[in-house]
């Protein structure tokens, strides 16, 4: 087991002080492979005291050097792909062959992404007798989770660094060995002193004390609604800037007259991606009434085809949840949807001997029941009826969520204007495929903000406008 004491502050990597070692078990084997210890509050202190010390300097350094400095970090990362994904396979449980694309591959390949953006952003610009500019929001608190431990990472601090902000990042403690590899190219990639600090701990502990710093400008979190809620009470005592990527519930609408066996196929994908471990799933599929047992013998047809099993061996489709306690939670949630009435479409089946394994699950429910409203963070798909596109519409909108959806009709254009009606930050229609250029992030309990491409960048800005007499832009 690789026992790790230390953490990376102000440019160098220095023992931490907290006083304990927290584990980080395989969720396959669930034998604990690795420890990391604890930072104490005055590593967190020193950490973000590093972060405020450098800020001026990397603020002010040209934004073509820190474009090379981010391409530099893409080179060092991806010199250690191979090892991400591997322990986010171990950590997490996505298959190898999938973490190895989706893990590793995505967010190293956005570093690189990210640095072409920054010329897009309009630093300055003149706005009557108005000169504009997009000035660095400061130190940024990232306070990342542990079902895409590298690329939520990666929507955060790739753009603060481009941004001229100077970062303190806290992974998650189920899933922080990528955050420490990229600690690790970081370092190889020579950043000034302090512009990137790794702290590590819980966040009823370490992420507290960060957010509650008084020294920290921003704080971009992404994990739950609930967490989400208390790192903005905590935040809103200094009235700092927020970034809050939270849960999701999301919707796959399909009308009359679209391809419904392509729409429960890839609805059944993005539910099942990641053991739906996935904040923007679709975990939802909405049906006309007249097609609901059409969609469910699809459903029950397709489902038992994502194989449960060693996330190592290629034919794995789905791997095990991240811990005991998650697959306990979305057991406890799939029983109460039973009792309540809820139709099992697909049988429970045997389980692999080890590992958190919860089998790939999809229910008929009624849109009144907590499963067909609560993120479930499983493997679970509800199927519910609807009568005409109004009714579909109200159910998708339904919930305390607004992160993301999608809608199938037999056209683009016939699918658009429900698209329109979604209250939802990402719609996809017709199974296009993600871009991660475009701006990701939700409505209602959903979130605040947006990442991904330029948008990403700006949210680690702030405009200052400089008011000049207006004969100023006369002068030669």
């Amino acid at each position: 087991m690789k026992k790790h004491r230390q953490l990376f502050i102000a440019g160098v990597w220095r023992d931490a002080t907290g006083g304990q070692d927290l584990p980080v078990t395989d969720s396959y084997t669930e034998e604990v492979f690795a420890s990391y210890r604890t930072a104490s509050r005055s590593d967190v202190d020193l950490a973000v005291r590093s972060a405020r010390a450098a800020l001026v300097p990397w603020s002010q350094t040209p934004l073509a050097e820190r474009v090379a400095a981010v391409r530099r970090i893409a080179a060092a990362l991806r010199e250690r792909s191979d090892a991400v994904a591997q322990v986010i396979t171990r950590e997490v449980g996505m298959p190898a062959k999938l973490a190895a694309r989706i893990q590793a591959g995505a967010p190293i390949a956005a570093w690189e992404m990210y640095a072409g953006l920054a010329a897009d952003i309009e630093w300055e610009k003149r706005i009557g007798h108005s000169l504009v500019q997009q000035l660095p929001a400061g130190v940024a608190a990232c306070i990342t989770p542990w079902n895409y431990p590298l690329h939520q990472i990666t929507g955060k601090v790739a753009p603060a660094l481009l941004a001229g902000c100077t970062v303190v990042l806290k992974p998650s403690e189920l899933a922080p060995s990528s955050a420490f590899l990229l600690a690790q190219a970081v370092a190889q990639a020579g950043l000034p002193l302090g512009v990137f600090n790794l702290v590590h701990g819980s966040g009823p502990e370490v992420g507290e004390a960060l957010v509650a710093h008084p020294e920290v400008d921003l704080v971009s979190f992404t994990g739950s609604t609930r967490a989400g809620q208390r790192i903005a009470s905590v935040a809103g005592q200094d009235v700092k800037r927020l970034a809050l990527e939270l849960g999701g519930k999301s919707a796959a609408v399909v009308l009359p007259g679209a391809d419904l066996p392509a729409a429960v196929k890839a609805t059944l994908g993005g539910c099942f991606l990641n053991s739906g471990q996935t904040c923007s799933a679709t975990t939802r599929l909405l049906v006309p009434r007249d097609q609901v047992q059409q969609a469910v013998h699809l459903a029950a047809e397709l489902a038992p085809s994502w194989r449960m099993g060693d996330p190592a061996d290629p034919a794995t489709r789905l791997g095990p949840l991240v811990s005991s306690a998650q697959r306990e939670k979305v057991r406890a949630m799939v029983d109460a949807a039973l009792a309540a009435g809820a139709q099992r479409v697909t049988p429970e089946g045997p389980l692999p001997s080890h590992g958190f394994f919860f089998p790939p699950t999809v229910l008929q429910v009624t849109p009144q029941m907590a499963i067909a409203r609560e993120e479930v963070f499983g493997p679970v798909l509800v199927i519910l009826p609807y009568d005409g596109v109004d009714e579909a519409v109200a159910i998708a909108n339904g919930t305390d969520y607004g992160l993301a959806a999608t809608v199938w009709a037999a056209t683009p254009a016939a699918a658009l204007p429900v698209a329109q009606r979604l209250r939802a930050g990402q719609v996809d229609i017709n199974g296009a495929p993600f871009n991660p250029q475009a701006p990701f992030g939700g409505f209602k309990r959903s979130g605040i903000g947006r990442e991904n491409g330029r948008f990403g960048i700006e949210e680690f800005l702030e405009p200052r406008s400089l008011q000049l007499p207006p004969t100023y832009f006369d002068t030669p």
